[in-house]
């Protein structure tokens, strides 16, 4: 891969910049998932289409020790849905298994319709994971140009322009991430993440080590995919985000324990992986 010299590259543009948030897929060319099919012509699966994430029994375990019970969900297109519980819950679990880094002990799960670990489900999914990994020997801008080019990016260089700008990394852009704070790789994993193009996107603590800028900029970005049409769903602690969702999804020890409106959860409790109180004061799942 050659590296392009700093001065060739185009500008950067805030206008532009509000635009590398989107899906850099036409919503003409987006993925478009097959029909379910069943052998019963009336049952669920022969009405519905394949939602954006489908879980049946999905498990993970290590030995005897759980780290997700079976989990039967589905997400829709469009949704953005907070995963929240406390560490060891199963969230970081079920994204690796959702992105297909990690095998299930069983169940099965679809990520816009394809099979978990597919080729085509690897395609409409783009993961932001709570510890970035980066190439040894690649800046910055050599990621992004790798990235985009991997996935078709169309006019990959000004979006790659735009979203090192509006988090704050032009900068560093011809810097090895590999010498970076936890803040600076957590920027450089953003613009990677959304300079391709995408369906789904599976987030995973995205907020540690992100200083304001970044903080901001990422809140901006995940707006904008998610006006677009995409799916997200954002493991997190940072409870302050959790009211811009549509759904939350509480996890304790691999074990659901709340599925609904964010406006409905008491936060505090279910990080605590405490159950929800039903309205006469007993637990509810």
């Amino acid at each position: 891969m050659n590296q392009s010299s700093r001065s060739n590259r185009p500008t950067s543009n805030k206008t532009r910049a509000r635009d590398a948030g989107k899906s850099s897929k036409p919503a003409s060319t987006r993925a478009t998932p097959e029909p379910a099919t069943s052998s019963e012509p009336d049952s669920p699966a022969a009405r519905l289409p394949p939602g954006a994430i489908e879980t049946v029994g999905l498990a993970k375990a290590y030995g005897d020790a759980p780290a997700l019970e079976p989990l039967s969900l589905r997400v829709e297109h469009g949704d953005r849905v907070s995963l929240i519980g406390h560490n060891g819950s199963g969230k970081t679990t079920l994204l690796r298994m959702l992105v297909g880094m990690l095998e299930p002990t069983e169940g099965t799960a679809t990520v816009a319709g394809h099979p978990i670990g597919s080729l085509e489900a690897r395609a409409s999914v783009a993961y932001l994971a709570d510890q970035p990994v980066f190439y040894d020997d690649l800046t910055v801008w050599e990621h992004l140009e790798y990235v985009a080019r991997l996935h078709g990016t169309e006019d990959w260089e000004q979006q790659a322009v735009d979203l090192a700008d509006l988090v704050g990394l032009m900068p560093r852009i011809d810097d090895l991430p590999s010498t970076f704070s936890r803040g600076l790789k957590q920027k450089a994993a953003i613009t990677m993440a959304f300079v391709r193009p995408f369906d789904v996107m599976l987030i995973d603590e995205p907020f540690v080590g992100l200083d304001r800028t970044g903080r901001e900029a990422l809140l901006e970005l995940l707006a904008l995919a998610h006006d677009d049409g995409a799916t997200l769903v954002v493991a997190t602690h940072e409870l302050s985000s959790v009211e811009r969702s549509s759904r939350l999804i509480a996890l304790s020890g691999g074990e659901l324990i709340y599925d609904g409106e964010p406006s409905e959860a008491d936060l505090a409790r279910l990080t605590e992986g405490r159950p929800a109180e039903s309205a006469d004061g007993e637990s509810s799942t």
